[in-house]
């Protein structure tokens, strides 16, 4: 098949010289590495050559090429007393409540990945960024989509501890839940998520402690009876234990854990944050709510922390960025986690109080001391 007038006129090569090209017995006639004046470049012509070869080859890496760092700084802070969009942070329906002041700020970290090498040197050069390797905060193979929904989990479970240990510090009764079931274990097809238990083994069980207890004194092979409550329905089945991966007791293969039981509501609403470390700052907002009088006494309070549904309160990461982030939105005072306070007092900025916390009636405690000047303590001492 021959080729189309077009492409040919493309391809082929004009009988006579076309203009911005050299024949060949011009380029015969210069040698290599000379100019049409026939001199060479000289060491300073070929130096600059280089350098601006290096120069844009560096500018396309740090462009372009990602870095496996990850910068770390203050994040976004949010009042659990106030709103977000119009709708209110932590809300109380079906029961009393009662009107609350100032501000109890809990705080965040921003993380910022996919960077590239400009992008990490701008951040840390601000002075308000730290550099950490990925592999601190993304196990190898682990996907952002992966990481986002891990923190999402913690982000939820901290809410309902947060939710457990308020209330329980209120005198709400408690009481305890299947949380997860293992899969293929003995719990398996005969409980649910959700399912109170009422008994096991024949001894009544207030909270997941108390599961776990009963379950300690257990041995492979046993039957054991588990009363639950599955809605309204009160139900009771024989289940046999195997062996505990991690001991010589039984297994059941349920995760327990605390709830409350109340005939009202409790809604946490806080959309693209993740992470455990606000479950303190939401307990005292539910505190402050279902309680009488102003728990900071009109101060801006901020604070950190993770709690368990006991109260106990337990340390994070990343308090330098949210000490600057809480001083910026204009706190006085934070809350901090008592295994935090070493780093705290270095970093703290100037003019903001830290307040040390080990537990949900500590940090009440260290609130109502503020509130009325007090003495509170402190980081420092």
């Amino acid at each position: 098949m021959s080729e189309s007038p077009d492409k040919a006129a493309a391809t082929e090569q004009p009988a006579g010289r076309s203009v911005g090209t050299l024949s060949d017995n011009e380029e015969a006639r210069w040698p290599s590495g000379r100019g049409r004046d026939g001199r060479r470049l000289s060491r300073r012509g070929w130096t600059m050559v280089a350098s601006a070869v290096l120069v844009l080859t560096f500018a396309m890496l740090g462009a372009f090429v990602r870095v496996p760092y990850v910068a770390l700084g203050p994040g976004p802070t949010y009042d659990t007393l106030g709103e977000v969009d119009g709708t209110a942070v932590v809300e109380v329906n079906g029961e009393r409540t009662y009107p609350t002041s100032g501000e109890l700020r809990m705080t965040t970290v921003a993380l910022n990945d996919n960077m590239t090498l400009f992008g990490a040197l701008g951040m840390w050069l601000s002075g308000r960024y730290a550099l950490a390797p990925r592999e601190e905060y993304f196990r190898p193979g682990q996907s952002e989509e992966e990481v986002r929904r891990e923190n999402l989990r913690q982000f939820q479970d901290s809410q309902s501890n947060a939710e457990v240990a308020a209330l329980r510090k209120l005198g709400y009764p408690v009481v305890a839940v299947v949380d997860q079931i293992v899969e293929d274990s003995p719990a398996a097809g005969v409980l649910e998520p959700g399912d109170r238990l009422v008994a096991v083994d024949g001894r009544k069980v207030s909270d997941s402690d108390a599961v776990r207890e009963v379950l300690g004194g257990t041995r492979p092979g046993q039957t054991v009876a588990v009363t639950f409550q599955r809605g309204e329905e009160e139900r009771t089945e024989s289940v046999t234990l195997a062996r505990h991966p991690e001991g010589s007791h039984g297994f059941l293969g349920i995760q327990p854990a605390d709830s409350t039981e109340t005939s009202f509501d409790v809604e946490i609403a806080l959309e693209d944050v993740g992470g455990p470390s606000a479950g303190l700052m939401f307990a005292l907002a539910i505190v402050d709510e279902l309680t009488p009088g102003q728990l900071t006494g009109g101060k801006h309070v901020a604070g950190t922390g993770t709690i368990d549904a006991k109260g106990n309160v337990g340390p994070i990461g990343g308090i330098s960025f949210k000490l600057v982030a809480a001083h910026e939105a204009g706190a006085t005072a934070f809350l901090v986690p008592e295994d935090n306070c070493g780093e705290a007092v270095a970093a703290a900025p100037d003019g903001l109080q830290l307040l040390r916390v080990g537990t949900l009636d500590e940090a009440v405690s260290a609130l109502e001391s503020l509130a009325a000047g007090r003495p509170v303590p402190t980081c420092e001492g």
